[in-house]
């Protein structure tokens, strides 16, 4: 998952060919896991998911990736100690778990996450694109409950083949699902944003 920094963090620059391994290891955690069940001992795996963990906490030097790191680290020794699959299945309920509280802290403390990345890409930002961006963090907040609370469901009570495709696949469907409407619903935000500052541009040189 793409993974915004919080103001008081400052991560530093990652060399994209290594950010984009990173990217693509974590995306492919599901199947990976799937792919070596029964075939290698779940030992490995949890020591893959510690240097995945420890890797992304130490290339962008976030506070939250520490924390998932410091999570996935429990995770792995207690798949490790009882040679079971169980724990490393709930690594993704745990990433959305990380995810929910980055972005609803940044609710509580302000500025929101959405709106940050915003301000990247926008020079003019009125008070109504910044009630716009935290609602939309409040969107995401809503997804990482529903999609962490489905990880955790396919971890407990699904078949592996069930976990691996909702948790590898259908879970990134329904986030680019999410990031495309918002796109969309943006647009005509921005374009009733722009409207509006023409007319209230307009009636001040009147």
């Amino acid at each position: 998952m793409a993974t915004p920094a919080p103001a008081t963090d400052r991560p530093r620059k990652t060399p994209p060919l290594l950010a984009a391994v990173l990217l693509v290891v974590s995306l492919a955690y599901p199947v990976v896991v799937w792919l070596a069940l029964g075939h290698v001992s779940p030992r490995w795996i949890a020591l893959l998911l510690v240097v995945l963990a420890l890797a992304r906490a130490a290339v962008t030097r976030q506070s939250f990736w520490l924390v998932a790191a410091g999570l996935a680290a429990v995770l792995a020794a207690a798949s490790a100690l009882g040679d079971r699959w169980g724990p490393l299945k709930l690594y993704p309920a745990l990433v959305n778990l990380v995810m929910l509280g980055l972005f609803a802290t940044s609710l509580w403390h302000g500025p929101s996450v959405v709106e940050r990345l915003a301000r990247l890409r926008e020079s003019h930002f009125p008070q109504a694109a910044i009630a716009y961006t935290r609602r939309v963090t409040q969107v995401w907040c809503g997804f990482f409950v529903v999609n962490g609370l489905i990880a955790v469901a396919t971890a407990l009570w699904a078949s592996d083949a069930a976990w691996a495709l909702y948790n590898g696949l259908l879970s990134y469907a329904a986030m680019g699902a999410l990031m495309g409407g918002e796109w969309l619903v943006r647009r005509r935000v921005r374009a009733r944003i722009a409207a509006a500052d023409a007319v209230h541009g307009g009636a001040s040189h009147g």
